[in-house]
């Protein structure tokens, strides 16, 4: 950081205020890291925060499970209450599984997975090029761009020990609900989930036996309201499934095995 650009500037931390951002004084830190070059590109990114820019696309970073993942304009930023994703998948997974992260982003979820596990065969697989991009820069493991499982080699078939998704499942017309960060500059095939927010998980359902080993765990996230209709779409597929929520991170995953 050069000495020109005060880490809490107090005419930034007043634009941010204004703008409503709660934290106004550690953004305004951050974003005085980020333009470490000159005044003129700290301007330009408080510009943008001030329009409504998430933090974690001005930045280009997001924090994950303690981890920082490479974002890019456009992308879904990877939310906290997704650690309950990656905790319920590290308990299942062990040294050497395969871990796919299916619909991943930026590859947020598959990573913090393997790196809680240890090492393991991990694959990461998006239809958006740019958040492929991003996830090619962020996961030790192989990324693959397609939608769903046509974007896998057909060697993982049946191999999958730990399928993780993180589909969009926001219902159509709720979408003009969203806070404006999410619903003005994050992808919306990644929020978008169909009129009753399940579309993309049905189709994630419906093919997970094919690619999950036996004894395999396919980890979906969904919503409390939903949970019911995320439960009843991995029984139909055959798969044992439960729900899992958390209070605290206001998350809800279904887990659902694949017998042996």
């Amino acid at each position: 950081m050069t000495a020109d650009l005060p880490v809490r500037d107090p005419a930034v931390v007043g634009r941010l205020r204004a703008a409503g951002c709660v934290f106004a004084e550690e953004e305004a830190a951050l974003l005085a890291e980020a333009a470490s070059s000159s005044s003129a590109e700290l301007a330009d990114l408080v510009a943008r925060r001030v329009a409504g820019e998430p933090l974690e696309q001005v930045l280009g970073w997001a924090e994950f499970c303690g981890l920082r993942f490479v974002v890019e304009p456009g992308v879904f930023v990877p939310r906290q209450r997704t650690r309950l994703l990656v905790r319920e998948a590290a308990a299942l997974a062990a040294p050497g599984d395969v871990v796919l992260d299916l619909c991943c982003g930026v590859g947020a979820v598959g990573t913090a997975v393997a790196v809680a596990v240890g090492s393991v065969e991990l694959h990461a697989a998006d239809v958006d090029p740019v958040a492929v991009r991003c996830a090619r820069r962020n996961v030790p493991g192989a990324v693959h761009c397609g939608d769903l499982y046509d974007a896998l080699p057909d060697e993982l078939r049946g191999r999958v020990d730990v399928l993780v998704v993180n589909a969009p499942y926001v219902p159509t017309e709720a979408i003009a609900l969203m806070p404006p960060e999410a619903r003005d500059h994050e992808a919306r095939a990644a929020l978008d989930g169909g009129p009753d927010g399940l579309d993309v998980q049905r189709r994630v359902a419906a093919g997970a036996p094919d690619w999950l080993a036996p004894g395999g765990a396919l980890l979906i996230e969904t919503s409390r309201q939903q949970a019911d209709r995320t439960l009843a779409l991995c029984t139909a597929a055959g798969l044992a499934a439960r729900v899992v929520t958390d209070d605290d991170l206001a998350a809800t995953v279904v887990v659902a095995v694949r017998e042996a």
